[in-house]
């Protein structure tokens, strides 16, 4: 697979190729990556929103079909998107190959663009029970469960997973070749394995390694935190996209400034009164899905924190007081009281060492979970 070239003519983004996902032409390389509890429609509206409409693919937070199916299934709240949410993909997760048919049976009822299988969650309660980043350990099941199906949908399929289960099982290729052969179209890599978690940088030549390989379009996936990371994984290495997880947390415009970088100008430089100015809307549109109030300040709380981590020269007072109020109302009081005495300070994500707020600078294998 070529790598993927960007060339801006008329000032227009021009690619030697175009991310596809069957017929459909993705203008923009770029995912947000699915996380549970983070990426529901309010996230996922201020993302595409401080966008400006230039974000490639939505995925939906992952759902389980081994403890529901049918009508009961349609009613989950993580199957909801919006019109503006165009291509979005529902991504489900389980260990049984015949329930995990049924639940891509019906939701495809629900007329998503595509359907993604879910090998590459690490937690517990998730990979401990055979499902996730627990399939890498058993890839006849991962396969049984890919062509059950692939079978029953014919909308296409997609696959996300990790390179395998722990340092000594390094498996990703593996995992490509049964994707390739049951009938996955795009697979997107997380460049850690299960036992890393989110702990250690992410292993992009693994990532690499697996694109030039593929017959299919591979999505690399861990640690970018900017325009320039992202331009340098894809001129770097034959992806054909990359996909956002934490780095949109730390940095909503994050998407915003890719398309700036892949449209040849400056990625734009986000004020720090834009960056308390979100806080208003994004708390109403929460509000709006169904969320109570003291769900949403926990949602305000916890990208404040992400936030906070950008703001150059670092502030830990006005930090702790953000997240330590005890209403909505108090928090939105509080960001429109430090306007004034933030004036000089800078909203700069791009010092962040890594995600993990650790001076990482090399891969790391640790036993976060139980093996």
């Amino acid at each position: 697979m070529d790598k993927c070239e960007f060339i801006v003519e008329n000032g227009k983004m021009m690619k030697n190729k175009i991310l596809r996902l069957r017929e459909k032409e993705i203008l923009y390389p770029t995912v947000l990556s699915p996380m549970a509890g983070v990426t529901d429609v309010p996230f996922r509206r201020l993302c595409r929103t401080l966008s400006g409409n230039r974000l490639g693919l939505f995925v939906s937070e992952f759902v389980s079909t081994d403890g529901c199916a049918g009508e009961a299934l349609k009613k989950r709240k993580e199957l909801i998107f919006g019109a503006g949410e165009r291509p979005f993909g529902i991504q489900i997760f389980g260990k049984h190959p015949e329930r995990m048919a049924e639940g891509a049976r019906v939701i495809e009822e629900l007329a998503p663009d595509f359907i993604e299988i879910n090998a590459g969650c690490p937690a517990p309660k998730v990979a401990g029970k055979g499902g996730g980043a627990g399939l890498l350990k058993d890839l006849p099941r991962l396969a049984s469960i890919i062509r059950e199906v692939r079978r029953a949908i014919r909308i296409p399929l997609t696959l996300k997973c990790r390179t395998g289960w722990d340092e000594t099982n390094i498996n990703v290729l593996e995992t490509l070749k049964i994707a390739e052969n049951e009938g996955v179209e795009l697979l997107t890599v997380h460049g850690r394995t299960r036992v890393q978690g989110y702990y250690g940088l992410a292993d992009w030549e693994v990532i690499g390694a697996v694109a030039e390989s593929a017959r299919i379009p591979v999505i690399g996936n861990g640690d970018i935190i900017s325009a320039e990371m992202a331009l340098d994984r894809l001129e770097r290495y034959p992806v054909s996209g990359v996909s956002i997880g934490r780095g949109a947390l730390h940095n909503p415009w994050l998407f915003g400034q890719i398309a700036d970088a892949l449209e040849g100008h400056a990625p734009r430089e986000i004020p720090l009164e834009e960056v308390l100015g979100i806080f208003p809307k994004y708390y109403e549109d929460m509000l709006e899905s169904g969320a109570t109030s003291p769900g949403a300040l926990g949602r305000l709380k916890q990208l404040a924190a992400r936030l906070c981590k950008g703001i150059t020269p670092e502030n830990p007072e006005f930090r702790r007081h953000l997240l330590s109020s005890a209403g909505a109302e108090i928090f939105l009081e509080r960001l429109e009281t430090v306007r004034e005495e933030l004036r000089g300070f800078h909203f700069s994500p791009d010092h962040l060492v890594n995600l993990n707020g650790k001076n990482e600078d090399e891969l790391q294998f640790g036993s976060q979970f139980k093996k």
